[in-house]
C-alpha cells in the first residue's frame, strides 16, 4: 500500500472521528466495508459509527431494501440512503438531535472478481446534515475502477470514500471537493464520471457547471447530462440503445446543425432498423471547444447547454479531441450501431496525417479503431466559398496515398453522404450568426431556429443586447 496514500487517508478518517459534531451510518454493497473499514482502522470510530452493514446476499438487500433489477446502480444507491437516513433519525433524532448532525454514507459496487472481469465501478453518495436538525443535503458519484486487482480496487474505494465524506464536511466549495476526490491516489486508479449535488447546502450549485468540472480538472474523460441538465452516467442512457452524435462548438445552434443531424437520422434509422425509442442523440462539445482565450467561460458554456436544452438535446462533454477516441469511448458501452454526423471540413480533418503523428500506426491505426466497431460517418455537404460548387463526400480531394484507403471507405459505406438537405441552410455558418448576434444584425435571426432566437433574445446570450427604443 503507497504509504502517502495511507497516511493522507488515515488523516482525513481521524478527523472525522475527532468531530464531536458527526455521527452517523455506513453502508456498503460489493467490494467490502472499505470506507468503514478506514475510520475504524485509524481508532476512535466509536465517536462517529453509529452503525455500519453489508447486505451481500441479494436475498437479504432485498429484503432490506426492496427487489431491484441492477444492484448496481443509481437508484439502488438511492434506496439505500433513503432507508438508512429514516432509520438514523427514527432512533437517534430523540436522543441526539440536537448535539449531532447526522449522515449516512453508502455505497453499491462491482469490483474486479475471480470468475468474471466485467467494467469495475460503483455508486458513492453521502447524505449529510450541515446543522443540527436541519434538511439533509447530498452528493452522489459514480466512480470507474481501474486497477487491475481486486484488493488494489478496494483500497481505491476507500480512499475515494473517505475523500467524498471529508469533503461534504469540510469543503464548502464544491470545485475543491471535487479536486479533492482523487487526493492520495494515482489518477489512473479511479474515474469519476458523474456527480450530483442537491439539498440546502447546494443551493446555488449548478450540476451542468460540477460535470465540467470532472473533465476539465482531469477526473474522467467525458460527462452527460439530459435537457433538462441531469446529470447521468453514460451506461444508464446507452444500455442498449444506438447512438447518433452531432459534434460541434453550437454557438449558436443554426438551422444547418438541426439539418445535418435530421439528414443523418433518417438514414441512420431506415439502415439500422431501429424505431426512435431506440435511439440515443448527443450533442457533443470537447473541452477545446469550450476554451475561450485559454480559459473556461462558464456563461457562455451554459448558453450552449441551455439551448441545446430548448431543443430537447442530451449533450456530452469530452476531451476527445479525436473521433477515434470518442468512437472508442461510446463502443464501451453498446453493442448497437454507433453514428458521427459530421460536415465536409470535419471529414477532411480525419484524412489529414498530421492529427496522428502521436501514433505508431499512424492514420491506419486511427481509422482502424475507429470502425472496427462497425460505426459509420455521415457526412453533411459544403458549399465551396471560392467557386460556388456544392463539395460532398464523395469528392473529398485526399492525399495521393490516402486515396485507396478513402475509396475502400465509400465502398464498403463507412462513409455515407447525407443527401437529404435544406439547400438553403448549406451557406449557414456558427461563426457568421455569433458575430452578426455580437455585432446587433439583425440577419442572425434568419440563420436559427426561432425557439433559439427567442431564448438567445430572452436571456441576452452571445453579447445580445435588445435594440434600445428611440
Amino acid at each position: 500500500m503507497n504509504a502517502e496514500m495511507d497516511v493522507g487517508t488515515n488523516k482525513k478518517a481521524f478527523q472525522i472521528n475527532l468531530d464531536a459534531k458527526k455521527y452517523g451510518t455506513f453502508a456498503e454493497i460489493g467490494a467490502g466495508q472499505e470506507v468503514a473499514r478506514r475510520f475504524f482502522h485509524v481508532g476512535g470510530a466509536a465517536g462517529t459509527v453509529a452503525k455500519t452493514m453489508s447486505a451481500y446476499d441479494m436475498t437479504f438487500s432485498d429484503a432490506i431494501y426492496g427487489t431491484t433489477d441492477r444492484y448496481v446502480s443509481r437508484n439502488r444507491l438511492t434506496t439505500m440512503l433513503d432507508h438508512e437516513y429514516k432509520l438514523l433519525l427514527e432512533r437517534l433524532d430523540a436522543k441526539l438531535g440536537t448535539e449531532r448532525t447526522f449522515f449516512v454514507f453508502a455505497d453499491t459496487v462491482a469490483a474486479r472478481s475471480f470468475k468474471q472481469h466485467n467494467e469495475s465501478h460503483g455508486w458513492l453518495g453521502v447524505r449529510f446534515q450541515a446543522e443540527t436538525r436541519g434538511e439533509a443535503s447530498q452528493i452522489i458519484i459514480h466512480v470507474r475502477m481501474l486497477d487491475e486487482s481486486n484488493v488494489d480496487q478496494q483500497e481505491a474505494l476507500g480512499v475515494v470514500g473517505v475523500n467524498l465524506l471529508y469533503g461534504a464536511f469540510y469543503f464548502h466549495q464544491p470545485e475543491k471537493l471535487i479536486a479533492s476526490l482523487q487526493e492520495n491516489l494515482a489518477e489512473d486508479r479511479i474515474q469519476v464520471d458523474m456527480i450530483k449535488f442537491s439539498g440546502p447546502a447546494f443551493t446555488t450549485v449548478d450540476n451542468r457547471l460540477m460535470s465540467l468540472q470532472l473533465v476539465s480538472q482531469g477526473l474522467t474523460d467525458a460527462v452527460m447530462f439530459t435537457a433538462d441538465g441531469e446529470s447521468v452516467q453514460p451506461a444508464e442512457v446507452f444500455y442498449k440503445k444506438a447512438i447518433l452524435v452531432e459534434r460541434g462548438s453550437f454557438r449558436p445552434v443554426t438551422f444547418a446543425t438541426n439539418d445535418m443531424l435530421n439528414g443523418a437520422r433518417r438514414v441512420f434509422l431506415d439502415q439500422c432498423r431501429y424505431s426512435e425509442e431506440d435511439l440515443v442523440v448527443l450533442m457533443e462539445m470537447t473541452l477545446e471547444n469550450l476554451l475561450s482565450e485559454g480559459q473556461l467561460n462558464h456563461g457562455d458554456f451554459l448558453a450552449r447547454v441551455d439551448i441545446l436544452g430548448a431543443l430537447g438535446r442530451t449533450v456530452l462533454i469530452s476531451k476527445f479531441g479525436e473521433y477515434y477516441r470518442l468512437a472508442a469511448y461510446l463502443a464501451r458501452y453498446t453493442n448497437r450501431m454507433i453514428g458521427l454526423v459530421m460536415g465536409v471540413p470535419s471529414l477532411m480533418e480525419i484524412f489529414d496525417e498530421k492529427y496522428y503523428l502521436n501514433l505508431e500506426g499512424g492514420i491506419l491505426e486511427a481509422l482502424g479503431r475507429m470502425f472496427k466497431t462497425g460505426l459509420k460517418l455521415y457526412v453533411y455537404p459544403m458549399v465551396d466559398e471560392q467557386t460556388g460548387k456544392l463539395l460532398t463526400a464523395k469528392q473529398l480531394d485526399v492525399a495521393p496515398n490516402l486515396k485507396s484507403l478513402f475509396q475502400y471507405l465509400m465502398d464498403n459505406e463507412y462513409i455515407q453522404e447525407i443527401t437529404k438537405y435544406n439547400p438553403e441552410f448549406l451557406r449557414i455558418y456558427p461563426p457568421d450568426a455569433l458575430q452578426k448576434i455580437q455585432l446587433g444584425d439583425a440577419g442572425w435571426e434568419k440563420m436559427v431556429p426561432p425557439e433559439v432566437v427567442k431564448i438567445i433574445k430572452t436571456r441576452e446570450f452571445f453579447g445580445y443586447r435588445a435594440p434600445v427604443a428611440a
